[in-house]
């Protein structure tokens, strides 16, 4: 198979962990015979230092032009403190969603059971969890309408919906669950917001169209403490935006760590696939970031890009088994992990290809 990847590294560890992932995604290529092509673009903060913009017109070309998109992370510590900065990192992140049409974002969170001591929350209640979020990526409070007003005193963000986004977003959860548990839990908040009411309506009416799938729904805050509680009730997740921001957030407890878990953005054209974990500009450069993620993203590419499942399925497995032979990295270690058995980026890097 031949298929051109770009390479977006972005910003902080994003740089770090994508040249694993990358390296993974060239192994696999050479194991199982393919041509994978490569170029790489920028993005965020270190497109803005270069160019003055978060996402270049080359940057967003080359994306339309390739196959799949491996990413990294944007963001910069100096965004964060001047929140009247008029250009951001982020910016680029929403266009590139909605120039590419990226409206489901897919986020796994699956717990490898060599990890169940890293987690928060107690192994009996973790261990068999395995849920797919699908969060609906380019409506809702993130563009809708936006301002001040009374002399800059008041802010506001409007949340929108059209029925179109919902279906789209939510037939995609309904065929997914098919092919797994066939349950489905659509989240909103129903009891308070406009745009919740027709996402239930929507989700409703099509519901008799999978008379196979459970369909339940719950509210935002009961469905974030049930995630605590019982992640294993849930199989494939529908909501939208903000909620799915945060849900899945705080679903990566179930997984012990952010640094494990990858998320594909697709829609009708080019898929991007990246990590959940920001920029940590707070360890940048110091090569510790745990790459797991992002090389979990390039077995996601593979499988929903490309349709290459056996690759994918190697690539799994090669993480499964170095954490089954104790490497960790720092952020999933314990105090139980040898020192020998704490991996930096590069090492866990080299440490998988062996095992592919």
């Amino acid at each position: 198979m031949k298929k051109h990847i770009l390479i977006v590294p972005g910003d902080g560890i994003g740089q770090e962990v994508t040249e694993v992932g990358k390296a993974v995604l060239v192994k696999i290529a050479e194991k199982f015979g393919h041509e994978f092509t490569y170029d790489e673009a920028l993005m965020g903060h270190v497109a803005i230092e270069a160019t003055g913009n978060p996402l270049p017109d080359e940057t967003l070309e080359k994306m339309r032009n390739s196959d799949a998109i491996l990413f990294g992370a944007v963001g910069h510590p100096k965004y964060d403190n001047d929140p009247t900065a008029k250009v951001r990192p982020e910016q680029g992140l929403l266009k590139m969603r909605k120039e590419l049409g990226l409206y489901a974002n897919l986020r796994p969170i699956k717990l490898f059971d060599e990890l169940l001591g890293a987690s928060s929350i107690r192994p009996e209640i973790l261990k068999g969890s395995d849920i797919l979020f699908f969060r609906e990526l380019t409506g809702d409070i993130y563009f809708g309408e936006k301002g001040r007003k009374n002399d800059n005193n008041t802010a506001y963000d409007i949340a929108e919906y059209s029925r179109y986004e919902v279906k789209r977003i939510a037939r995609k959860a309904f065929e997914a669950a098919r092919t797994r548990g066939k349950r489905l839990c659509s989240v909103d908040k129903a009891n308070v917001l406009e745009t919740s009411r027709l996402w239930r309506e929507v989700v409703q009416a099509l519901a008799p169209e999978y008379p196979d799938i459970t369909v339940e729904h719950q509210f935002v805050d009961a469905a974030a403490m049930m995630l605590i509680k019982d992640p294993k009730r849930f199989d494939v997740v529908v909501t939208a935006n903000l909620f799915g921001d945060i849900l899945t957030d705080e679903a990566s407890q179930i997984a012990g760590s952010m640094g494990m878990l990858a998320s594909a953005s697709v829609g009708d054209s080019t898929g991007v696939y990246e990590p959940i974990h920001g920029s940590a500009h707070d360890i940048t450069g110091k090569g510790v970031a745990n790459p797991l993620a992002s090389v979990l993203s390039a077995a996601l590419l593979l499988d929903i890009s490309f349709g290459l499942k056996e690759e994918s399925e190697a690539i799994i497995s090669a993480v499964d088994k170095l954490l089954k032979d104790g490497f960790r990295t720092r952020d999933i270690a314990d105090a139980t992990t040898p020192a020998d058995k704490i991996l930096n980026t590069q090492q866990a890097g080299e440490e998988l290809l062996k095992r592919i």
